[in-house]
């Protein structure tokens, strides 16, 4: 039997990894901008054509590289930035693969032009495919400048799957905006085929932040700095007023580098539990220092997923921090006795013997002193002792498995809540007719003003009227829709809505599809848009924030923009126009109601998956007596 296993060669072996590195042009900016902020550059400037599927130009004004580090940078597992595996436990860096630089050249044309400081003449490096064509003294400034050309050209398939230029491009400005936020002290710049999108100078945090997503969070956000000795934690938290359902910007840095941490941001947003709707979610913009021997980034080749030794200890840090500075602007609401025309109720003194009894107090109890039932020997009969050592000392838990289960199962919750933040569409419930639409219903009956309870031949139905409402009127309106029947309403006086430029690349892609919709909107300057006309039932919608929702669906891909567009539209209409819980209905109307209902193709749960009606059978009514 001849041999089968055979070494792969490295131009294929760097396009696997490309596929796991580099998944889109916003990939490319995001290793690029790294390497140059790792080579202490304070200018770096973004050139795009066509959303990077033709020109990604990189120039900073770093320390650059000499012709042998310019060539020897392209190669797999080539780094400056560690020299051996306990160096990964100390990381002070952005990069320490060195696979960024081959995964780009396996999959585009590249040209390098670059000068290390200190020497008069640089050097220009032409790589094709992984191929290097041709190296030359080349007269250019200090620092890095790096052409990448026509991405993906030797990988056909990949390069089909990359949507259209304006998601790819507001994808390129997300992965910007989270480089550009934590290095404030970095002058950017990002052009795109030739119109400056931002020009940001260097600055506060704060500045950056309003020079990013505008002027209007100046005064929608508070400060929050809080320093121990496991970690430094500063930065901004929104105010709950400003809390959004979709789009919500909320950002986590840890030592310079941008992650995503499920259960950190549970930490922060159960602390604005009763501050803000179910559905809403606050901004935050949080900065974390620890020790660089406390984290693990080498988990995945895009370095978003951080492991923390210290994980439990400062998330509770990190929710104390959040309700002390809620607390501290007095966003946190108190009780408001209303004491107009209240009547006046006189202080009375009791005689001394009609006095109640005075409680008898016991001011050393301890809820904490017992366990299972059993008095603590860790703590004396006539108070606590505190803590004699260790961040909670070793005597203030005594059962520490008990404990970390708690803390792992919540942790998992945590995730389980906040997996999807991106992509929130969920599967919705298979729908199928509770009630077909020939069957005979016997009486309607409304009770509490909120519920239906109709009669079928095999048992009863109970029907929430809002929601078997709001059912209806959302396929109306979808058919409407398809059928291009939508007539705008004029609005008497427009309203201005403002567009970050990642919105407003999302916006000019879906603006037709949103005039087919009912919506006429007309350019102002820059990024401001007038509202001009809406589709008829949106009297009390704020529409900027439903345009806000719809381009924010929209924007986390997936699915047809259109359909996207029109959904999101006519669910909102439906939700805001049907029944409300509490008003009561005669006759008639329930009749109509519940035929109307019963019509529908999926009339067991809304567009949104919730349950309109439940159905009990002859045989569990039977089961009840």
């Amino acid at each position: 039997m001849s041999d089968v296993i055979k070494l792969l060669p490295d131009s294929v072996a760097n396009q696997i990894a490309a596929g796991e590195v580099i998944q889109r042009p916003a990939s490319v900016i995001k290793e690029l901008v790294e390497n140059a902020i790792d080579a202490q550059a304070t200018s770096v400037q973004i050139i795009l054509k066509d959303a990077g599927r033709t020109l990604i130009q990189v120039i900073d004004n770093g320390v650059g590289m000499s012709d042998t580090d310019a060539r020897l940078a392209f190669e797999r597992h080539s780094t400056s930035k560690i020299r051996n595996a306990d160096d990964l436990f100390a990381l002070q860096t952005m990069g320490f693969r060195g696979e960024a630089l081959a995964s780009i050249a396996a999959i585009s044309h590249i040209e390098l032009r670059t000068c290390a400081r200190g020497n008069q003449l640089g050097t220009k490096l032409i790589i094709n495919a992984s191929q290097c064509e041709s190296q030359e003294p080349d007269v250019c400034p200090v620092g890095c400048n790096f052409m990448i050309k026509d991405i993906f050209f030797n990988v056909p398939a990949r390069r089909k799957f990359l949507k259209s230029n304006q998601v790819e491009l507001s994808n390129i400005i997300k992965e910007f905006e989270k480089l550009a936020l934590v290095n404030f002290n970095v002058e950017f710049t990002l052009t795109h085929n030739g119109n400056v999108l931002y020009k940001l100078m260097e600055g506060s945090f704060k500045q950056r932040i309003v020079a990013l997503f505008g002027h209007t969070l100046d005064q929608q956000l508070i400060p929050l700095s809080i320093g121990t000795s496991l970690v430094e934690i500063t930065g901004f938290i929104g105010k709950p007023e400003n809390a959004r359902r979709r789009g919500a910007m909320q950002f986590f840095f840890v030592n310079g580098r941008y992650m995503r941490h499920p259960y950190f941001h549970k930490a922060v947003t159960s602390c604005y539990n009763e501050l803000i709707p179910d559905d809403a979610q606050p901004s935050y913009f949080l900065i974390f220092d620890v020790a660089p021997e406390t984290i693990d980034v080498n988990i995945h080749p895009t370095k978003t997923e951080i492991k923390f030794e210290n994980e439990m200890p400062i998330w509770q840090i990190l929710s104390a921090a959040v309700k002390e500075t809620l607390g501290r602007f007095n966003v946190v609401p108190s009780i408001d006795f209303d004491k107009e025309d209240a009547p006046d109720i006189p202080a009375v003194t009791l005689p001394h013997a009609t006095r109640p009894p005075e409680i008898a107090v016991d001011r050393d109890y301890n809820p904490f002193k017992e366990s299972a039932g059993k008095p603590s020997s860790q703590h004396s009969s006539h108070g606590s002792n505190r803590p004699s050592s260790g961040y909670y000392g070793s005597n203030s838990l005594p059962d520490w498995e008990e404990l970390y289960k708690n803390f792992e199962k919540s942790r998992q919750v945590g995730q389980d809540e906040v997996a999807g933040l991106e992509t929130p569409e969920v599967e919705k419930p298979v729908n199928t007719p509770l009630v077909q639409v020939d069957e005979e219903v016997q009486g309607i009956l409304q009770f509490n003003n909120r519920y239906l309870l109709t009669v079928t031949h095999d048992g009863v139905v109970i029907i929430d009227q809002n929601r078997a409402h709001m059912a209806v009127l959302y396929e109306r309106l979808m058919a409407q829709i398809d059928g291009m029947n939508v007539v705008s309403q004029r609005v008497l006086f427009p309203e201005i809505v403002h567009f970050t430029p990642a919105q407003n690349a999302v916006f000019e892609e879906i603006e037709g599809d949103l005039e087919k919709a009912g919506f006429e909107l007309s350019k102002l300057s820059g990024d401001d848009w007038s509202i001009n006309s809406v589709p008829p039932g949106l009297d009390n919608v704020n529409v900027v924030e439903l345009l806000n929702e719809v381009i924010a669906s929209v924007g986390n891909g997936g699915g047809s923009l259109k359909d996207k567009i029109f959904e999101k539209i006519a669910f909102t209409i439906a939700s805001r126009a049907a029944i409300s819980s509490g008003r009561q209905l005669n006759e008639q109307e329930r009749k109509s109601l519940v035929n109307d209902w019963k019509s529908l193709k999926n009339n067991k749960y809304t567009p949104n998956g919730k349950t309109i009606a439940i159905s009990l059978s002859l045989e569990q009514v039977a089961k009840m007596f």
